[in-house]
C-alpha cells in the first residue's frame, strides 16, 4: 500500500487489524456456512450456465440518436467452479453477441481463487462482483463499480453490479468479522457516454448524444499508479438480531462527476467514505438505516466547481409482506450537499447544480402469483426536490425450471436538467428469454 493511502487511512483501522490478526479467536465452521466449504459429498467440478436473448426498444422519440433499439443481444454464459480443499476455482463468463453495436465482446464476470487460509480467515482473489450495504437499489456505502447502462436498458439486475479485479480478506473473530477489498487499479461505474444512451450535457444546456457530439464522453480515468488504487472495508456483526455494520472506503468517486478543464472532459475525484449501518425485524416486516459522510479529497473547501463538494447521504427503509405473496417495500433517500454556498457561488452554470438537499423515495411492490411462478413488480424513484421520477415495471414468468420470460421497462420523467428527466428520451420497453442449464 503507497504511503498516500496510508495517510488517509483511518487511524482506528490501522490499529484493528493488526489485532485481530494476532488476538482473533478460531470460530469453527463459520467460514463452511458463509461459502459451503468442504463439501465432501459434491461433485469436485460444477458446470452451469444459460443462453439469453433479449431486446429493448425506445417507446418515445429521441431526437439525438437515431437508433431505436437500446438492447438487442444473445449472451451465452458458461459458470465453472472447481472445488477442492483448501481452495476452489471459480469462473462465470458471457460472450455477448451486440447488434446495438454490431460488437462481438467477451464480459468476465467471475475469476478468482477462493482460499481457505485458516479458520478465521477466507481470501478471494480475481474477477469478482463485490457489494455490501443495506439499500435496494440505493447504494450508500456499496462503492463498488455499477453498470448503469444495463440498469437502464433492460438487462437483468445482476448486471447493475460490475466486477472488479480485487483481493478480498474475510477475519472472523469470536465478537465480530471484517472484510478488507483491495482493488489496485480504480474501476470506474459504467456510466451513459451517449454511445446508446442520450443525456444532458451541461457544457451544451442540451440533450446530447455520441452522434450530436461527434463521439462518446471519453471520461479521463486516475493514471494506473499503485497510489490510485482502492481499499474498502467493513466491520459487522449482529447484536440481539440486529445486523450492525461499519463502513471505509478510499478512493476515486467512482462517477466521472469532476472536469478537466485541460482535455475539457469528464474525470473523478479523489473521494473518502466513511458510513454505518442497522438493519433488522421491525412491527412484522424488516428495517434498516444506513448513511455515509462522503469526503472530497480535492474540494476541501467546496468552492472548486470542477469537483464534487462533500456530502452526507442516509437511507431509511422499510419491507414487509402485506397481504399473502404481496410485498411492499418503502425508502427514503437523502443527499445533503456540503458548502453549498460555496458551489454556487463559484459555479459558473449555477442553475445546473443540483440541489443543497435532494430528497428521494422509492417503492417496490412485488406480487407472486400461480405458485410463485409468475411475478409482477414494481419500482418506482420519486425525487420531489429534482421533480423527476424513474419506474420500472416488470413481469417474470418460470415457463419451466430452464426457461424464464422477462417482459418490463424503464420509464423515465422530468425536467431536461435532473438526474432521471435528462434520460426521458430514452424510456423503453424490453424483454428477455433465459434458457438455464
Amino acid at each position: 500500500m503507497s504511503p498516500d493511502l496510508l495517510r488517509r487511512a483511518p487511524a482506528a483501522l490501522r490499529i484493528i487489524l493488526p489485532a485481530l490478526l494476532l488476538f482473533s479467536g478460531p470460530r469453527l465452521g463459520h467460514a463452511q456456512e458463509e461459502d459451503d466449504w468442504g463439501d465432501e459429498e459434491s461433485m469436485p467440478v460444477e458446470i452451469h450456465g444459460f443462453a439469453e436473448a433479449a431486446v429493448g426498444v425506445r417507446v418515445v422519440d429521441d431526437p439525438a440518436i437515431a437508433d431505436d433499439f437500446v438492447l438487442a443481444e444473445v449472451r451465452p454464459r458458461l459458470d465453472v467452479s472447481y472445488f477442492s480443499d483448501p481452495a476452489d476455482l471459480l469462473f462465470k463468463g458471457d460472450l455477448v453477441a451486440d447488434a446495438v453495436t454490431g460488437n462481438l465482446e467477451v464480459d468476465i464476470r467471475q475469476a478468482l481463487v477462493a482460499l481457505r487460509a485458516a479458520e478465521w480467515l477466507d481470501i478471494r482473489a480475481g474477477r469478482q462482483v463485490l457489494t455490501w450495504g443495506t439499500g435496494d437499489l440505493v447504494f450508500i456505502n456499496d462503492l463498488f463499480p455499477k453498470d448503469f447502462v444495463s440498469f437502464f436498458i433492460g438487462r437483468a439486475d445482476e448486471f447493475l453490479k460490475a466486477p472488479s479485479n480485487s483481493a478480498k480478506f474475510t477475519l472472523y473473530a469470536p465478537w465480530l468479522d471484517i472484510d478488507l477489498v483491495w482493488t489496485p487499479v480504480f474501476t470506474a461505474d459504467e456510466t451513459i457516454t451517449g454511445e446508446r444512451l442520450s443525456f444532458f450535457d451541461p457544457r451544451t444546456g442540451q440533450i446530447e448524444s455520441a452522434e450530436t457530439l461527434g463521439g462518446a464522453l471519453d471520461p479521463v480515468l486516475p493514471p494506473k499508479e499503485i497510489g490510485n488504487g482502492e481499499f474498502a472495508g467493513r466491520l459487522y456483526g449482529t447484536v440481539s438480531g440486529y445486523e450492525l455494520a461499519a463502513y471505509g472506503y478510499l478512493g476515486f468517486s467512482k462517477q466521472p462527476a469532476a472536469f478537466d478543464t485541460a482535455v475539457n472532459q469528464p474525470t473523478y475525484s479523489r473521494l473518502d467514505a466513511f458510513g454505518a449501518s442497522v438493519r433488522g425485524n421491525l412491527a412484522g416486516g424488516v428495517a434498516n438505516l444506513e448513511g455515509a459522510y462522503y469526503y472530497s479529497v480535492d474540494d476541501k473547501d467546496g468552492d472548486d466547481p470542477t469537483v464534487p463538494n462533500s456530502d452526507i447521504r442516509g437511507l431509511a427503509g422499510y419491507e414487509r409482506e402485506i397481504a399473502r405473496n404481496f410485498t411492499l417495500g418503502l425508502q427514503y433517500w437523502l443527499v445533503w450537499t456540503r458548502d453549498y454556498d460555496e458551489l454556487i457561488d463559484n459555479s459558473p452554470e449555477p442553475e445546473f447544480e443540483p440541489p443543497e438537499a435532494k430528497h428521494t423515495f422509492t417503492a417496490r411492490l412485488s406480487w407472486l402469483l400461480r405458485q410463485q411462478t409468475l411475478l409482477v413488480s414494481l419500482f418506482t424513484f420519486y425525487s420531489p426536490s429534482e421533480d423527476d421520477a424513474y419506474l420500472r415495471p416488470a413481469i417474470e414468468y418460470d415457463w419451466s425450471d430452464a426457461v424464464k420470460l422477462t417482459l418490463g421497462g424503464n420509464v423515465l420523467l422530468g425536467p431536461d436538467t435532473s438526474f432521471f428527466g435528462q434520460l426521458k428520451n430514452n424510456s423503453n420497453v424490453y424483454m428477455r428469454v433465459r434458457y438455464s442449464f
